[in-house]
């Protein structure tokens, strides 16, 4: 007798995501899925009655509880801080053992790397930059013994992947990169010094015309690159070597043949520990 528990399910939906790919708008309906469920999830909490109402409603409950634990967790709060400075001259007894309490606000460490983002969001050089399609940045590739398939594309734009990259077999390869393409350092502009320097790329933090974009590692005029910046000698107020900062690109690297850009200087440093 088969028992469907203990049966092997296999991972057949990632093995088929592999050879396959995914659809070019997967994130899109996913990201739109996400949104109606509340929607879903509203209409079914009306619908339901009986146990089954009682139990959905318990489960919804709990979601909303953790939510809301998960919302306060991240607010700003009141708290006390023991103030360090002690009054000049003799204290009497009765305060002693008192210490001054001064009240603050106190913010999580997420919540003030969001802030900061947020403020620096607007401070580059180019702050708008023109919607490209996706027939202007993939070519189709068509495959197969009557070369009908047409799933794999071939990214036209400039790209960088890491020191460490291996190609997926091309059997199984959905976006082509191709080597002509890649780049690994960048002209880049100290907006200070007025000086140019010709430094590694470390990795592509957002490229501003799709998170998908940034994920293949494309770079195009407006993407935040982020380049390697210890032969320059910066530092940090604490006295430890700037290993990184983030530039923005100003060119067309596909048409130029190679990627200039401007540093940000306001930007987060990575430093040495």
């Amino acid at each position: 007798v088969f028992q469907s528990e203990e049966m092997p399910q296999n991972d057949y939906m990632d093995l088929f995501q592999k050879r396959q790919g995914k659809r070019f708008d997967h994130e899109e309906k996913v990201r739109k899925k996400e949104a109606r469920k509340v929607h879903e999830d509203a209409k079914k909490a009306k619908n339901l009655h009986g146990i089954k109402a009682k139990l959905y409603n318990k489960q919804r409950y709990k979601e909303k509880a953790s939510m809301k634990k998960m919302l306060k967790a991240h607010e700003e709060k009141d708290a006390t801080v023991k103030g360090a400075d002690q009054p000049e001259g003799a204290l009497p007894g009765y305060l002693l053992e008192r210490q001054e309490v001064n009240r603050t606000k106190i913010l999580s460490n997420m919540i003030k790397q969001k802030r900061k983002e947020k403020g620096g969001k607007w401070e580059v050089p180019i702050n708008k930059v023109k919607g490209m399609s996706e027939e202007e940045m993939f070519k189709v590739i068509k495959t197969g013994k009557r070369k009908r398939k047409e799933w794999k594309r071939m990214i036209t734009k400039a790209t960088f992947v890491g020191q460490n990259f291996t190609r997926k077999p091309p059997k199984y390869e959905r976006f082509i990169r191709p080597s002509g393409m890649r780049f690994k350092k960048a002209h880049v502009t100290h907006p200070e010094l007025k000086t140019t320097f010709f430094l590694e790329i470390l990795g592509v933090k957002r490229n501003p015309q799709s998170n998908m974009y940034t994920s293949l590692g494309v770079m195009t005029k407006g993407t935040i690159i982020e380049v390697n910046v210890s032969e320059l000698g910066l530092v940090t107020q604490s006295g430890k070597v700037v290993w990184g900062k983030y530039a923005q690109i100003t060119n067309n690297p596909e048409n130029d043949g190679c990627i200039n850009a401007v540093l940000l200087v306001q930007s987060v440093d990575f430093a040495y520990e």
